[in-house]
């Protein structure tokens, strides 16, 4: 190689290191100064943040848009305030000022029902990504607590005989307590966890059980089972077995589940098998027909809480909490608040048309069914129990339009 191209060879090899200095320079430049504009923006939270502008626009201007934006009316969200205030308001330092407890919960109320991401949710609240994720736990833990007495197993008779007598004018089904059936939460798999949270779809998840009244309310939930088990597993293992098997139920009363549970004197599922008789489907029909409030109250609930709607990011602890929120909030406004945001199914009889709720036109990636292939055995004598309520359905109990119904 001659001096020429040498020179030539050095002259491109120092334009090119200037270019990756001043590359290297702004980059250093970039990280010293990016904490001072992330400061900057938080800083400013209490005059350009969400909650001080569009959120309080739409409270004065725009009711119908708050109330699709936090899922309720801003008196509801007043409410709600005050009863978790003591639970997550913080005292200021001479460090930083604490997080106000209304923009806390306005956030956390926001990614719940919007499903947002925590990027999206800092720039519209103004609050870094790490203090929404600590935040998160401890605001849905809150929630939960301030609203159990809306998620409670009825505790005497009298209850009891109240969602009976809802199932028995709403769905022609008379003793019957409530529906159970389960749900695979699809989470981001923990580090290490290897095949344990690992479903037959080969996703990650948790597994949610719930009991739901006449008035697609949860009476009960159970969630943190790993998504290896299958409903039968997880309702056999679940406290409410427990209670159940030791007759917590009225007596002669009983709930309805799918083919996925095994038979019991409290719990009546429809008849299995390929070649049924024209009894048996009309009796399956009956029981599908009370049983279908369960599907409804879980699509309800991902509809109104978009963040159950795909997979959830986060552990399953944090998971755990965030459902149990959902379950709380979905059950308050049901009870306290008359808006329906989402129709249910509906049965037009002298059609014979099955109309589908506006819920099962939405997306639903993130809470899906638990496989429905498994037929569990049980004894002669709870058969028979089944049985009678099939005299009954077929006798003094049918509607007029249960043979058309079913094909």
């Amino acid at each position: 190689m001659n001096a020429q191209r040498r020179r030539q060879i050095r002259s491109i090899l120092r334009k090119i290191l200037t270019v990756v200095m001043e590359q290297i320079e702004d980059e250093i430049s970039f990280e010293i100064n990016k904490p001072k504009q992330i400061f900057k923006k938080i800083s400013r939270r209490s005059m350009l943040g969400g909650s001080s502008l569009l959120l309080k626009e739409l409270a004065i201007e725009d009711l119908k848009e708050y109330r699709d934006s936090m899922r309720m009316t801003e008196e509801s969200f007043n409410w709600l305030l005050n009863k978790v205030r003591p639970a997550i308001e913080k005292n200021d330092t001479h460090m930083r000022s604490a997080i106000p407890a209304k923009i806390k919960l306005q956030a956390i109320i926001y990614m719940l029902a919007t499903g947002n991401n925590l990027r999206t949710l800092s720039h519209f609240f103004r609050i870094s990504k790490s203090s929404l994720s600590l935040m998160i736990p401890v605001i849905c833990d809150a929630i939960y607590n301030a609203l159990e007495e809306f998620i409670q197993v009825p505790r005497n008779s009298e209850e009891w005989e109240a969602i009976a007598n809802g199932f028995r004018k709403s769905w022609n089904f008379p003793g019957c307590c409530g529906a159970i059936d389960g749900k695979h939460v699809v989470i981001k798999a923990p580090f290490e966890a290897g095949s344990y949270f690992y479903n037959f779809k080969q996703q990650n998840s948790l597994v949610l059980m719930a009991l739901v009244d006449d008035n697609y309310c949860f009476s009960y939930i159970d969630i943190g089972y790993n998504g290896r088990i299958s409903d039968g597993g997880v309702s056999r293992n679940c406290n409410l077995s427990d209670v159940l098997e030791n007759g917590l139920l009225p007596e002669h009363h009983v709930i309805v589940g799918d083919a996925a549970f095994t038979l019991k004197p409290y719990l009546m599922k429809p008849f299995g098998g390929q070649n049924l008789t024209q009894r048996e489907k009309k009796i399956n029909y009956r029981l599908s027909r009370a049983r279908r409030i369960v599907e409804n109250a879980f699509g309800i609930l991902v509809s109104r809480f978009q963040i159950l709607g795909k997979p959830l990011p986060y552990c399953p602890n944090t998971v755990d909490k965030i459902v149990k929120a959902c379950c709380a909030l979905h059950n308050w406004l049901r009870i306290k608040s008359s808006i329906l945001e989402h129709t249910m199914d509906f049965e037009d009889t002298e059609n014979e048309h099955f109309v589908e709720g506006s819920w099962r036109q939405l997306p639903s990636e993130g809470l899906v069914p638990i496989p429905r292939h498994m037929y569990n055995h049980s004894s002669q004598n709870v058969g028979q129990i089944r049985e009678k309520f099939a005299d009954y359905f077929m006798g003094e109990g049918s509607v007029s339009w249960q043979a058309r119904m079913v094909h």
